[in-house]
């Protein structure tokens, strides 16, 4: 059964309202309102999955009462009951199930009652495969951008909702304003263009996200978006759990850490082309830095010269500009008592530095080769 609540402030409306849910088999009416006093008391304790709104009510209108029903059930789903257009897009925005014009035919209604049944259908059969000892959902961010559920690729309806997805995901958990996004998105076109291109995105967003089994994890409130996931692995997310665990318990999981390595995690979504990418790229490296320098200092207590090597090498592809991991690779030469190599690599760093940004090894880094000139 859909057990739905009703409130409209006219009477004779939401009587009415009433005695047609009433004629599906399937709707239960649990209670209908005619004062926001009311509905505002006994809501948040009521079992309901579907709430019927009307905009216009005196007091607090249907579009903030829908917003206090999704704080207390983010579950519920929202139905809007209104003689006027002009709360379309708001409505869009709270991610409403429907929006029905007054007066409501029996078609019109029984094509809502149908998509929810449909959407309830939905979420049983997912929440039935929801149980799985590997996250359904694996994002790869680094060396690219690619998402796969079940192992299979996602594909996108359109490129900006991959390119909405990435941005939300790169601020996963955090309330991103609308205009933000616009300017990130699409800052070459005219606002209300815009605006309207990003409802459409985030429309299909949802859409895909759902045939996923994420449900209502795309949320719009107080002019912000905010994409919230659980139950599923991300390559970035696990480089900086094993940071975090670093951190609080002072020792690296070294196993752990060589086989993130070994799978070659390049640059954070190094194949897509998009301006804000950068400051979270930037971030990522600073992060993935971060690791391998935690395990040369492994390998350089374990005395194993090898590892301490090639890891040296590989932050210096990383980040062929950093004057400390190629001071870190001169010492290793030096202590290897391979002047050759500590020769060379100092000689090609500063080409590269000079050919490149036009400045000369910082003076820590030629006072280190000063020595090796000496000896």
């Amino acid at each position: 059964m859909i057990r739905v609540i009703i409130a409209d402030d006219e009477p004779l409306a939401l009587l009415n309202m009433e005695k047609k849910l009433e004629e599906f088999d399937s709707v239960e009416v649990v209670k209908a309102y005619s004062t926001i006093h009311d509905l505002l008391d006994e809501a948040p304790t009521l079992d309901f999955h579907v709430a019927f709104l009307d905009v216009e009510m005196p007091g607090m209108n249907g579009l903030e009462i829908a917003q206090l029903l999704k704080k207390w059930k983010k579950d519920v789903r929202i139905v809007f009951v209104t003689a006027y257009r002009d709360y379309a897009v708001q409505a869009f925005e709270i991610n409403s199930l429907d929006y029905l014009l007054k007066p409501i035919s029996k078609s019109r209604l029984e094509t809502t009652i149908n998509r929810i049944q449909e959407l309830f259908q939905i979420e049983t059969t997912a929440s039935k495969q929801v149980q799985q000892i590997e996250p359904s959902l694996s994002i790869h961010c680094l060396g690219g951008f690619t998402v796969f559920h079940n192992k299979n690729i996602v594909h996108w309806r359109t490129v900006k909702t991959k390119e909405l997805f990435a941005f939300l995901f790169s601020n996963l958990n955090s309330h991103i304003l609308r205009d933000t996004i616009i300017d990130a998105l699409w800052a070459e076109t005219e606002y209300k263009k815009a605006r309207v291109q990003l409802h459409t995105t985030v429309s299909y967003l949802r859409t895909t996200l759902s045939s996923l089994g994420y449900f209502n994890v795309l949320q719009y409130a107080n002019g912000c978006y905010i994409l919230q996931l659980e139950n599923f692995h991300c390559d970035v997310l696990e480089l900086e759990q094993m940071l975090k665990n670093k951190e609080e318990f002072g020792e690296l999981d070294v196993e752990k850490a060589e086989l993130f390595i070994q799978n070659d995690p390049g640059e954070y979504m190094a194949t897509l082309d998009y301006s804000w990418i950068h400051s979270k790229a930037n971030f990522i490296l600073n992060q993935l830095t971060l690791l391998l320098s935690y395990l040369v200092e492994h390998y350089t207590t374990k005395h194993n010269a090898k590892k301490r090597e090639q890891t040296l090498l590989l932050m210096i592809e990383y980040n062929p500009y950093a004057d400390n991991t190629i001071q870190k690779l001169i010492q290793h030469y030096i202590e290897e008592d391979n002047r050759a190599n500590a020769v060379r690599v100092y000689k090609t760093f500063k080409k590269n530095l000079y050919a490149d940004l036009g400045i000369l090894p910082n003076p820590e880094t030629i006072a280190l080769y000063d020595t090796i000139a000496q000896d």
